[in-house]
């Protein structure tokens, strides 16, 4: 048998029967990590010696978890006790944190194995994993392209089959627009659906940590054991979390999806247009009404992200001072020492995001740009309100374009648009999923977000899991097609 086939839930099924031993599956995926991260570098760190222990201790038991044998990959935003946790970034190179996020320790209370922390854009700031302070990772399909970002190596150890599902963190897309890019399964839930303790803050009234996978199902069981109240985390959202899995085949007799009118698709790669018009008549055929929407605020989202964003950034980022952990650079008094620290620990793209959210919340400024930019988010979410009114799921592209070229991509701007579909869910508050719905014709995967109704993500799983059956979109088995194996075979 051939470890690497299985799906996360068949993979567990067989753990948990006593079929197959959770060591013989970690093994597959560890060969499987050293075989191939050389060249995709997804991971920033790996514990195998760990996760074998773990994976031993399982075997010996009895009873065992809902994820028993599960191998997952975790984010290295997201804390993890006794494990480096970088954000990818050189001011906490060393930082290893003595608790663990409650996701974490949620996924290993129910037997789910950490295998490894991610590569992200550094402090989940981009949408190519290109802002990495150590080195960018590669997209499995096509190791000249980017995984996207800022959730690329969680995206591209899933799809290369390093590991059966990822966590990664959501704030305008980053788990979403990297699931589409790398053809993989990405969820970004409700906020405060999933506990963000233990999660490095980028924009606190943004983020949400949610699961990448290779199948619905996956998703479905991995987002049911990380979802659930916290008391932990201030905005953890005191409600039920409903059986994802077991129900994610009933379906109501009559769903209504809306989908954007074709001049909101203006600039859009055209076969990224084209698949998402084949999704439409695709669910027309199999019955669901189709309703054309109108959102004049849309374009409002982009510009309302890249200041609300940044601004939260500007003050959660503050505390990384050279005084009380991570980086330290040596200067003759405190002012020079901060200059020196910030200067020598922070890369670009967050220094870039720093000034910009500092600006925006400055005197003077505060009311032409952050206050604004919070009125815009409330006439989006209204607007996103009223449709939901009429449909159950509104349905968009993931990305306006398939994965790009690494170093293709130096404008900022160019960058920021890739979250021109994903940042509306994340200022709005609501689920929204990313599933593969085909290939470019050069061979990379494309992919089709759905969102609905706070807290729907149960209805969001059974609709998701009808389109992925239908659409039937066969995952790169190898993870590295032929055309990219080794980046010197050619």
């Amino acid at each position: 048998m051939n470890y690497l086939e299985l799906s996360l839930v068949e993979a567990v099924n067989l753990v948990r029967t006593g079929q197959v031993k959770a060591e013989e599956i970690l093994q597959s995926y560890i060969d499987r990590i050293e075989e191939v991260d050389g060249d995709i570098r997804a991971f920033i760190t790996t514990v195998f010696d760990r996760a074998l222990e773990r994976a031993r201790e399982i075997d010996s038991r009895k009873e065992k978890g809902r994820l028993a044998g599960a191998v997952v990959a975790v984010k290295d935003n997201i804390v993890t006790r006794g494990v480096r946790t970088t954000c990818a970034s050189r001011i906490l190179e060393n930082f290893v944190p003595p608790y663990s996020a409650t996701v974490v320790e949620r996924l290993e209370g129910e037997d789910a194995i950490v295998v490894g922390k991610t590569n992200l854009d550094e402090f989940a700031m981009g949408s190519s994993t290109e802002n990495s302070a150590f080195f960018p990772t590669c997209n499995p399909w096509d190791l000249e392209r980017v995984p996207g970002g800022s959730s690329g190596g969680s995206a591209a150890a899933v799809a290369a089959f390093e590991a059966m599902a990822a966590l990664g963190s959501d704030t305008g897309g980053s788990v979403r627009q990297p699931a589409a890019f790398c053809g993989v399964v990405g969820l970004k839930p409700t906020y405060g659906r999933v506990s963000r303790y233990g999660l490095v803050a980028f924009a606190s009234s943004l983020d949400q940590i949610g699961p990448l996978t290779r199948t619905v199902a996956d998703c479905a069981l991995i987002s049911e054991v990380i979802s659930g109240f916290d008391r932990r985390d201030s905005t953890s959202a005191d409600m039920p979390v409903p059986n994802y899995l077991s129900e994610i085949e009933e379906l109501p007799d009559r769903i209504r999806a809306g989908f954007l009118e074709e001049a909101a698709l203006k600039g859009v790669n055209s076969e990224v247009a084209s698949s998402y018009f084949k999704v439409r008549d695709l669910l027309s055929r199999l019955g669901v009404e189709i309703v054309e929407l109108n959102f004049p605020s849309w374009e409002l989202a982009l510009p309302c992200y890249y200041v609300i964003a940044p601004s939260e950034a500007s003050s959660n980022l503050a505390r990384y001072d050279g005084v009380r952990y991570g980086l330290r650079e040596r200067a003759s008094g405190l002012a020079e020492m901060y200059v020196r620290t910030r200067t020598a620990g922070f890369g670009s793209e967050v220094k870039r995001r720093i000034l910009l959210g500092t600006f925006a919340l400055s005197s003077g400024y505060y009311d032409a740009y952050y206050l604004k930019a919070t009125s815009a988010r409330r006439v989006i979410a209204r607007e996103l309100k009223s449709a939901f009114e009429v449909v159950d799921f509104v349905i968009t592209p993931t990305t306006p374009e398939p994965a790009f070229k690494l170093g293709e991509k130096q404008d900022p701007i160019s960058m920021y648009l890739q979250d021109y579909f994903t940042v509306v869910a994340n200022l709005a508050g609501i689920p929204g999923i990313s599933i593969p719905c085909g290939l470019s014709s050069n061979g990379l995967p494309l992919g089709v977000q759905l969102l609905a109704r706070p807290f729907d993500e149960n209805k969001l799983f059974k609709f998701a899991f009808l389109l992925e059956n239908n659409i039937k979109f066969k995952n790169n088995m190898y993870g590295i097609n032929n055309r990219g194996r080794r980046k010197n075979e050619n």
